[in-house]
């Protein structure tokens, strides 16, 4: 028998599952704006939900996050300031016209 992925299981602190639901919520607000097309890069109202998705990505980052300051702890740190990112610019991508 295989052992289950903590990354299916909500109730448990999963960086995957972090890190996925940061860089598809990326991904797909840049879809939405249009952006191969630099030309017809617009807002759009769906971005919303891409922005909870971004938020709940930062939350699960958040909870992996240490008690004891090593390495692993600092790593932890940068991906937060990166889901930082995404979420700036997938509010950007909102109100852009």
């Amino acid at each position: 028998m295989l052992p289950r992925s903590s990354i299916f299981r909500l109730r448990k602190r999963s960086l995957l599952r972090a890190i996925v639901l940061s860089l598809s919520a990326f991904a797909v607000s840049l879809r939405l704006a249009g952006f191969p097309y630099i030309q017809n890069l617009h807002g759009s109202r769906w971005q919303l939900a891409t922005l909870v998705v971004a938020c709940w990505g930062l939350g699960e980052t958040i909870r992996c996050l240490g008690q004891r300051w090593n390495l692993y702890h600092a790593g932890i740190l940068l991906l937060i300031y990166t889901n930082l990112m995404i979420l700036t610019m997938i509010g950007f991508l909102i109100v852009y016209p």
